[in-house]
């Protein structure tokens, strides 16, 4: 993502294998947090149009909701 390359931390969490995704949903399921996937693809421009929105809203209710992005070609 553009904000990890400038230097600040994204507050969207990459699931990278599903070990990632079951730590990531076992910590919203703790917390009692709701989660939002953002299932994406590095061809899809929609999808990639919405990262910097995703970004936002994981800033806005930071703590509240956790925010998890997923490439599908990545992981399967």
């Amino acid at each position: 993502m553009e904000d990890q390359e400038q230097g600040t931390k994204s507050r969207v969490m990459k699931v990278d294998s599903m070990e990632s995704w079951d730590f990531y949903v076992n910590q919203a399921t703790v917390q009692g947090c709701p989660i939002v996937a953002h299932f994406t693809a590095a061809w899809c421009i929609p999808s990639l149009a919405m990262n910097p929105f995703m970004e936002e809203l994981a800033s806005m209710y930071q703590n509240t909701i956790s925010f998890l992005t997923i490439d599908v070609d990545e992981v399967k």
